[in-house]
């Protein structure tokens, strides 16, 4: 499973450097990203023998890729506060999709040149009743006056939303710090589905 994601993931890259169009080789960009990390998922599983992993390496790699593919002339610290644990194998594919999409955002559109103090974007998690709480917050310049997290949208954003409700079963908010910058909110039940 992990060459065929590398394959694919080779093959969407070489596409993207043969387009001209700027907005079609962000989109073969974005997707190479996005297999990427799933490549990652099954790679460190492959390397466990149950059907569980410890997730907490893998978003500190996703997160690593994150602030090192980002296309802004910021740079970008990113880092985790709590534990992950182990997590089911079938969890571990739909969150790190939905944590490396709101990493890739958080880094691309939450900075500008003029941010002031040092861009960060913190993944911040703890268990609370069988049920993992999750944020991603930056100290950036926030989301837009009209942005309306359920309208239209990037094709992130729309990922994003159709796999924390349902693969994962959660709720995610997406909304302005009190203290500056932007923060997504994400709760998933760690339970079996019904």
């Amino acid at each position: 499973m992990k060459n065929n994601l590398q394959t694919v993931a080779a093959l969407l890259r070489l596409q993207a450097r043969r387009v001209a169009i700027p907005a079609a080789k962000a989109a073969l960009e974005e997707s190479v990203r996005r297999v990427a990390s799933i490549a990652l998922v099954h790679e460190t599983l492959s390397m466990s023998s149950d059907e569980a992993v410890e997730f907490d390496g893998i978003v500190d790699k996703v997160a690593g890729a994150a602030a090192e593919v980002t296309s802004t002339e910021v740079s970008v610290k990113m880092r985790r506060e709590g534990s992950f644990g182990v997590l089911p194998a079938e969890m571990a594919t739909s969150l790190v999709m939905v944590l490396n999409e709101l990493l890739l955002n958080a880094a691309e559109h939450g900075f500008s040149a003029d941010t002031e103090g040092v861009p960060e974007v913190v993944v911040s998690v703890h268990r609370f009743r069988k049920q993992l709480h999750i944020t991603v917050a930056d100290n950036g310049s926030g989301l837009p006056d009209d942005f309306d997290p359920d309208k239209g949208g990037r094709l992130g954003l729309q990922i994003v939303r159709a796999l924390a409700t349902g693969e994962l079963r959660g709720t995610i908010e997406l909304r302005n710090r009190a203290e500056g910058g932007t923060e997504a909110v994400l709760v998933v039940p760690l339970g079996k589905p019904r």
